[in-house]
């Protein structure tokens, strides 16, 4: 009987904890930080022994394999010692991946809009009748899905038939040895996570290329043409991809048209998918769809039904003329980019949170172009102040999610567009981007009840 360790239990590892056991291994369950009491009750109900606020580690060491939290670094302690041991250490994409039976799987990556982008495909498959289950870094791990086929004998586990769509980070990929997704996108690389791969962005491009490294003959590979990190690399290192290569290109998004080769074209404008980059984000979905035998019809059915993931674009509702978007997820400088290229009205745009060594000056047209206003919504807004104040917007400082709402209301009018997209993460105000969001929408819809 194997002996697995699994380090971190979150969603990831307890799915690959739960996978472990199915599989008939002697599991251990090891968190440094606390953990979530679904999770325990989950890990008790399968008979799986955990411990959190501790690594022990003459338990973590005699382990036959490691399956390890994508969140964990390898310059933590625990990590050097199982390194030095010699002992495997995989993902739980990866353990997945090695018991998922005969289905297809799509896996995206990028440094922005792959969570749209999983969500799009899911809902362009699943809208057809294809078997389709999305998971990965949003939503269920792919793990606890073939755990639980394994369990139940009457699903298709071993079916051909069964699509798997994956959202991949990096951190996800790195720990990947043999995963071989049939149709693999990478979307986007912008600087993100570099304190992970050593500030070097070399390293980081090279992690998100894990994607299509064990791609073959017979799969896809769907990448921006218009990606300069991409491009570079795909020229460095040839014989990277072995499959077929289709490349969207900016030509091919003309107006509200999506265009795929000669055949196909599909009009965007009705839809919820608003801006360049979504426009980008539903032709490698398209494309994916197309390959899997989905017709342009139910194509275009799916995409004027589909609703974009909370906080990324999403309309919270209309208050006195005004239209308030919730893009709270967006906590870099390249998503606020392409949500400010998306507004088609003045907007007074809330910024701020905790700075992540932002170079702010992409967005400097944008703002003169687009903004009427800014409202700056962290503890610290001394770098949005300086490096926005000699644009001579009106800007002004808030301290909670209310108060800019609230700011944001007087500052606008009928006609305009209030923009939450804060190019920063969310932590020194709240718990997450979600809570975030979550308390700039509530601030609105208490808005709309007293209009």
């Amino acid at each position: 009987m194997s002996y697995f360790v699994i380090l971190g239990s979150g969603e990831s590892g307890t799915g690959a904890a739960l996978l472990a056991k199915r599989l008939g291994g002697d599991v251990f369950v090891s968190d440094k930080g606390p953990i979530k009491d679904q999770y325990k009750a989950e890990l008790d109900a399968a008979g799986i022994l955990w411990e959190e606020g501790q690594h022990s580690m003459d338990k973590i060491l005699a382990a036959d394999e490691v399956i390890k939290s994508p969140g964990i670094p390898e310059k933590t302690e625990v990590m050097k010692a199982i390194r030095a041991k010699g002992i495997p250490v995989i993902g739980e994409i990866e353990l997945a991946w090695r018991h998922a039976g005969r289905c297809t799987i799509v896996a995206i990556t990028g440094s922005n809009g792959k969570t749209t982008t999983t969500n799009l495909v899911h809902h362009l498959l699943s809208h057809a009748g294809l078997n389709v289950r999305m998971g990965g870094n949003v939503g269920y791990s792919f793990a606890r899905y073939v755990a639980e086929d394994l369990a139940n004998t009457t699903l298709p586990t071993q079916a051909s038939n069964l699509v798997y769509v994956l959202e991949v980070s990096s951190f996800q990929l790195d720990d990947t040895d043999r995963f071989r997704p049939h149709i693999g996108m990478l979307l986007n690389i912008t600087p993100d996570h570099l304190d992970r791969y050593d500030y070097e962005m070399a390293n980081y491009v090279s992690s998100k290329f894990r994607i299509a490294r064990n791609q073959k003959r017979g799969d896809l590979f769907i990448t921006n043409a218009d990606d300069p990190n991409i491009q570079h690399y795909l020229k460095a290192h040839p014989d990277a991809v072995h499959c077929k290569v289709e490349q969207v290109r900016a030509r091919d998004l003309r107006g509200s048209y999506v265009r795929i080769g000669l055949q196909h074209a599909f009009d965007l404008s009705n839809t919820n998918l608003k801006g360049p980059h979504n426009a980008f984000n539903a032709a490698c979905a398209a494309r994916a769809a197309l390959r899997l035998g989905v017709s342009p019809e139910h194509i275009v059915e799916a995409l004027y039904s589909f609703a974009p993931p909370p906080h990324r674009l999403e309309k919270v509702g209309v208050v006195d003329g005004v239209t308030w978007i919730n893009d709270s997820k967006a906590t870099n400088v390249d998503s606020v980019f392409y949500a400010l290229q998306a507004m088609d009205a003045p907007t007074v745009w809330i910024v701020g949170g905790q700075d992540k060594g932002n170079d702010y000056s992409p967005l400097s047209e944008w703002v003169r172009q687009k903004v009427k206003a800014i409202v700056c919504m962290g503890l610290d807004n001394a770098k949005i102040r300086a490096f926005f104040g000699p644009l001579g917007k009106p800007m002004v400082e808030t301290h909670s999610a209310e108060e800019a709402v609230r700011q944001a209301a007087a500052l606008s009018e009928p006609g305009d567009m209030v923009l939450l997209s804060p190019a920063c993460a969310s932590f020194d105000l709240f718990k997450n981007y979600e809570h975030r969001g979550q308390l700039f929408r509530e601030a609105v819809e208490r808005l709309m009840t007293n209009t």
